[in-house]
């Protein structure tokens, strides 16, 4: 069975070792490099900035290879994080086997593996981002005794000549096709290189935003994966931002992952879809065809967190120029079912019992099935400046506190809406609602406010949430909407400044 699942596989070594990365050991990764011509070794890992660092090996011979593979390596940490000092900077990085994927953009044959930081002692860095979500993880898990997973949506725009030829209606460019979609080749061969990356991707398609600009045609492009543990699922954006950005370089366009790039056209986002699972196999959001209990304890955690949440999600003033009413991002801390209004949205699932294929396909079997293992839960606030890993991280923190609250049900009551909570007639329910912050200082004073909740069982480590802290109130963005009405200018170059962020 194995090596049948290896055939349609795309990673590499899968198919090579016939074993699933989880088994993948040094010998593993020796055998593949040596029978398979690989030239380049690549170390990469996560820097404070939330971007993926590489370091590169020429594979001289054999013994060098083991040694790389038995010792790691070392590397500055103090230009690496603001939260260590440069007095005592030398951080190891070191391999992990079972994320051995091999680069198709490099033009040399290159293997890469990503790493995580340890100190001086042979112990992980506390601050680094891999190692905070891995405590997050493993704090979730003790304290529940279920797995959290999740997955993005990879929003983005691609950013090329403009044609004369099938423009694409403005603001209208949601699921289009060629020609009036100018990027779908594009956007296809990322996502080829991605799932060669390990990358488990669920769907692409184009996005509402499509305009011209300066003789440019801008259009908004998602990719979508499927739901991984929460690990896998952070890892999996990191490398796709990477590949993507590269791929861009490669055919001479421009992509930016920024939440927003001009006044009056969609921003993007980074929605996270969760999902809690019992026994490793059973989605815990449905019950007996119904949003369960766990769910709904879970969004109390969100719906109490959610104000610090964006200090993780949010990390730059252009963030907060898309939260803003009217534009399917959210201000409002509120739930809700299949409502894009909402902060935290539950998207129609296959609860349903009825095999609509089989009603479609009468030559197949016509028989009940059971389809909620792909119900999740969407948080809607985060954008592409999220640094992904303490994003994931926070957002596990937040669903463990769900099952820390006392009143999570009655939380999840109070919250929940379903109405567009934007329209005239609905202020009144509106103005019984928190909302969600305005600006990094906002942002930042939630955090203060809430970080015991995060420092609790040690995921984050006091100095690092003071870092954040002090990186978000460095901004000093508190007025910026009102300044903008009145020097719109600026809002070119505060663009300008954000474009790649991320």
């Amino acid at each position: 069975m194995q090596k049948n699942m290896d055939s349609i596989c795309l990673n590499p070594l899968v198919r090579h070792l016939h074993k699933s990365p989880e088994e993948f050991t040094r010998e593993d990764i020796i055998s593949f490099i040596v029978q398979n011509g690989i030239e380049m070794l690549d170390f990469h890992y996560v820097g404070g900035d939330g971007r993926l660092k590489t370091l590169s090996f020429v594979i001289s011979d054999e013994q060098y290879l083991r040694q790389i593979l038995t010792f790691g390596e070392r590397v500055d940490g103090s230009s690496l994080f603001s939260f260590v000092e440069a007095g005592k900077s030398d951080l190891y990085v070191i391999p992990r086997f079972r994320t051995a994927f091999v680069d198709t953009l490099a033009k040399q044959p290159t293997l890469c593996l990503l790493c995580s930081y340890y100190t001086k002692d042979g112990m992980p860095l506390e601050v680094a981002p891999e190692y905070v979500l891995k405590k997050a993880a493993q704090s979730f898990r003790k304290s529940t005794g279920m797995e959290f997973q999740a997955m993005g949506e990879l929003e983005f725009y691609v950013i090329g000549d403009r044609t004369p030829l099938f423009q694409a209606t403005d603001q209208h460019g949601y699921h289009e096709s060629s020609p009036f979609a100018k990027f779908g080749e594009f956007r296809s061969e990322a996502m080829f290189h991605i799932a060669q990356a390990r990358g488990k991707i669920k769907y692409g398609h184009s996005e509402v935003g499509n305009f011209t600009l300066d003789g440019k045609i801008y259009e908004q492009n998602e990719i979508e994966f499927l739901v991984t543990n929460v690990e896998d699922a952070a890892n999996q954006l990191v490398i796709a931002k990477w590949i993507i950005r590269r791929l861009a370089c490669k055919y001479g366009l421009d992509v930016t992952f920024a939440p927003k790039i001009t006044t009056g056209k969609a921003g993007s986002g980074l929605h996270i879809h969760t999902r809690v699972m019992k026994n490793e196999s059973s989605n815990a959001y449905v019950s007996n065809g119904s949003l369960s209990d766990i769910a709904r304890t879970v969004i109390a955690g969100y719906m109490q967190c959610a104000p610090s949440l964006t200090a993780f999600g949010n990390v730059n003033p252009t963030s907060y120029l898309r939260l803003v009413p009217h534009q399917e991002a959210p201000t409002t801390v509120c739930w809700g079912d299949r409502n894009r209004s909402v902060l935290v949205r539950v998207p129609l699932g296959w609860r349903t019992r009825q095999n609509m294929v089989a009603m479609e396909n009468p030559v197949e079997e016509s028989c009940p099935i059971d389809g909620s293992i792909k119900q999740t839960i969407e948080f809607r606030c985060p954008d592409g400046s999220a640094n992904i890993h303490l994003l994931m991280a926070g957002l596990t923190v937040a669903a463990r506190t769900g099952f820390e609250m006392d009143d999570a049900l009655d939380c999840a009551a109070r919250t929940y809406v379903d109405v567009n909570i934007f329209q005239e007639e609905h202020q009144a329910r509106l103005a019984t609602l928190n909302s969600l912050p305005a600006c990094c200082v906002e942002s930042a004073e939630m955090l203060n406010r809430q970080r015991e909740i995060y420092e609790r069982d040690g995921v984050f480590a006091p100095r690092m949430i003071d870092g954040i802290i002090a990186d978000l109130r460095a901004f000093d963005d508190k007025n910026l909407r009102q300044n903008l009405l009145v020097h719109p200018a600026e809002l070119t170059k505060l663009i300008e400044k954000y474009y790649h962020c991320g």
